[in-house]
């Protein structure tokens, strides 16, 4: 019989059910691009930097099949559990997790064929090393595709923003905000110049875009993901006394523009970046 006719799927399984609907929506677009770009090729070992809770670790190992081995490496603990449930609930059998950081790969010299890196590498602590690093454990004529957003992301949001802190006269919070713009989303010509500055090979640069819409700026802010990756952030450009005002003439400002356009758009530009070690 063949292996893939060999398990067979309870649906009822509390472990099948946790994981079937998780990818999430915001890593779909930049992965779509990354998994459109990457040469497929047999015998491949291929390393996922900043896999997170898998995606796209695993279906890369999935799509690449069983001469591939894939391994993904990340920081954070529970999320690498999370792989590991998800390898035992698919049996997934050429793909691994490691703890660890992109300043530190722990794979040997000349290592990998191929690595990927959605939306991870611009978030490492030490860009110039963990650059470095890849450009170590990647093997001549290997390819790395990173994805990431880019500075513009989300400017609708970003322009309220911006508004509401110089209505209030709030000077040294709006130059915070757009410091923190610059530290989480680097120019896409620095971002070039690390990975050159390594010893890499640009061989193309592609710029797409998505659009996350929402009725107004009550929804936008209650978003899941938008507590969860960004407003932490927002409130950290802010003294906590100034919080609760600012927050509440944001909403009352995103709601008024949300209801004179009928919605309320964040426009989210990313890119994808084929290299090669050369």
């Amino acid at each position: 019989m063949k292996e893939y006719f060999e398990q067979t799927f309870d649906f009822t399984d509390p472990s099948l059910v946790s994981i079937y609907d998780e990818l999430p929506l915001w890593s779909a677009p930049f992965g779509l691009a990354l998994l459109n770009t990457i040469k497929l090729q047999p015998s491949m070992n291929v390393l996922d930097i900043g896999c997170g809770t898998g995606f796209p670790l695993l279906e890369l190992a999935q799509r690449l099949g069983q001469t591939c081995q894939v391994i993904g490496l990340d920081p954070w603990e529970a999320g690498i559990e999370r792989i590991k449930l998800k390898i035992d609930t698919y049996n997934i059998t050429n793909a691994t997790v490691v703890k660890g950081v992109a300043e530190q790969i722990p794979l040997a010299d000349g290592y990998c064929d191929l690595i990927v890196s959605n939306n991870g590498l611009n978030n490492v602590e030490d860009p110039s090393a963990a650059y470095a690093e890849c450009f170590r454990v990647c093997r001549s004529g290997g390819q790395m595709v990173l994805t990431m957003n880019l500075p513009e992301s989300m400017m609708e949001f970003y322009s309220v923003f911006g508004q509401t802190l110089e209505n209030l006269g709030l000077h040294s919070e709006l130059q915070r905000m757009h410091d923190q713009i610059a530290s989480k989303r680097k120019p896409l010509n620095e971002t070039q110049r690390l990975i050159e500055d390594a010893g890499f090979e640009v061989v193309e640069v592609s710029q797409e875009s998505f659009v996350m819409r929402f009725l107004n700026g009550s929804s936008m802010l209650n978003y899941h993901f938008i507590r969860l990756a960004f407003l932490g952030g927002w409130k950290n450009v802010l003294q906590p006394e100034d919080v609760d005002r600012v927050f509440t003439l944001l909403e009352d400002k995103l709601n008024e523009r949300s209801k004179m356009a009928g919605e309320l758009r964040l426009t989210i530009p990313f890119v994808c970046i084929d290299c090669k070690k050369p």
